[in-house]
């Protein structure tokens, strides 16, 4: 059904404007939810090991691996998806080459999907700290980077979207200092004193990539599309630099949308979190399993128990299957493995492990949560595989969202004062049309105004949606 035009509203009969006062006139319905958006985060391993060398990879469309990806997210067809291990170039040329060479292009019968908008920021990984982070007498290591890489931009990430990003009203939190988070779990050594120098902490973002806030305009409705890769809590020692680092990474996003955020700036120097009835989705590979893996205590539970946060709890077939088969640490976790989003060492450990997440704001409808691991029995699987993996050891995780719908602004309501000013079509002071006896409620025409506004402006938004 086509929307209604404003030339059609302008033909409605003049009787029309001949109603009662605005108390006989009933609301127009509206909707209390956005339409189904299918939200999806996928690690999806697109990260290379030297600069430059992943532009070449998608200068043609003949990689295999990125044709893998393209087509897993072809096969579920999200309207919002955050890819993390994608390797940052200032120029953005990687984010729009995958989208050209592959994403719009058809693989293996699974149609083109197509995102006007996109997003891809500068990140900590590869940044060299000029000092010897993890103390092994050298200062030039990919640990001695502010963010675990080999070059600056290495495991970055990039947000797609088939609808408008708020690119005016990003928050970015790559510098904010890990000291200045009130309670941060500071690493430490046996002795009590600080791993890291004072002088290093004056420098030391907490975010190991960036956390970033990218509003989205779903139709008339703001969601805030939480982007952020936490360190993954392994590769330290007694001192638990990473697993700490992870935990207060984890964090941020907790005080962020839990009204805890008063100590938290951003890039560009503004302090807070978001509003209380703010929509939001946290995406992205958190690298902490609820009951499983190498996580510092409770790390990954700040997020699925805030009582802001709907665990949507993605599913899936191929995750039990493969931990059954695979065997080893599987065998021993705590973690149903149904919720697994990552293929891992299983002997000795740390076996597969829930660690991507799709987690919207309380009030918002989960319709459908998967994690994308089929059997080996279906075609599919060729897209997931064993290891070495055709296309990544991270699952791709998506949920179909309904958010809560913003309602349309209220219409003015006139001034009891001014009611005896001239009235609309000739109307004079008494509220008479003129040459007719007929008295018109002056309520009731802006009750009825304000109903073709907004059922005008709902069809618009509905007919506005991009879709592939």
């Amino acid at each position: 059904m086509k929307p209604l035009s404003v030339a059609t509203a302008a033909c409605l009969p003049l009787a029309l404007c001949l109603l009662p006062a605005a108390p006989a006139l009933a609301d127009p319905a509206r909707s209390a939810t956005t339409d189904a958006l299918t939200v999806a985060t996928f690690n999806a391993s697109l990260n290379r090991d030297s600069p430059g060398q992943l532009l070449d990879d998608l200068a043609t469309s003949g990689n295999t691996q990125a044709s893998n990806v393209a087509e897993t997210i072809q096969r579920v067809d999200p309207d919002i998806i955050l890819i993390n291990e994608f390797d940052y170039d200032a120029n953005s040329a990687a984010v729009d080459l995958f989208r050209t060479n592959y994403l719009e292009v058809a693989h293996n019968g699974a149609a083109p999907v197509s995102y006007p908008y996109a997003w891809s920021g500068p990140v900590n990984t590869g940044v060299p700290s000029g000092f010897d982070l993890d103390k092994d007498g050298t200062n030039n290591g990919p640990s001695d980077a502010w963010g675990f890489g080999k070059f600056p931009g290495q495991y970055g990430f990039v947000v797609y979207s088939k609808y408008p990003i708020k690119t005016d009203q990003i928050r970015t939190f790559q510098n904010f200092l890990w000291k200045d988070m009130p309670g941060a779990l500071l690493p430490t050594n046996a002795d009590g004193s600080g791993w890291y120098s004072d002088e290093i902490l004056q420098r030391f973002p907490l975010s190991s990539k960036t956390h970033a806030d990218l509003p989205v305009d779903v139709d008339g409705t703001t969601v805030h599309v939480l982007a952020a890769h936490p360190t993954p809590p392994s590769f330290d020692g007694p001192e638990q630099r990473n697993k700490k680092r992870n935990f207060d990474e984890i964090r941020v996003w907790a005080d962020y949308v839990a009204n805890r955020a008063d100590y938290l700036y951003d890039d560009k120097g503004i302090k807070g979190g978001l509003s209380t009835d703010a929509n939001f989705v946290i995406l992205g590979d958190y690298n902490s399993d609820p009951l499983d893996g190498d996580s510092y205590p409770g790390a990954i539970d700040q997020l699925l128990t805030s009582p802001r946060i709907v665990d949507t709890m993605p599913t899936s077939q191929g995750g039990p299957s493969e931990a059954k088969l695979q065997g080893g640490a599987n065998l021993k976790h705590k973690t149903d493995p149904k919720y697994d989003t990552g293929d891992f060492n299983d002997d000795p450990r740390p076996g597969n492990l829930r660690i991507d997440y799709v987690l919207p704001n309380t009030g918002t409808q989960v319709d459908e949560a998967q994690v994308f691991w089929p059997t080996r029995d279906d075609e599919l699987f060729r897209l997931t595989g064993l290891h070495p993996f055709p296309t990544s050891d991270h699952r791709m995780v998506w949920t179909k969202l309904r958010f809560p719908a913003a309602e349309p602004p209220a219409p003015e309501q006139p001034n009891p004062g001014d009611q005896g000013q001239a009235g609309p079509s000739g109307a004079g002071k008494s509220g008479k049309l003129a040459n007719s006896g007929t008295h018109v409620g002056l309520l009731g025409m802006i009750a009825l105004t304000a109903g073709l506004g907004g059922a005008l402006l709902i069809a618009q938004r509905r007919a506005r949606r991009r879709r592939a």
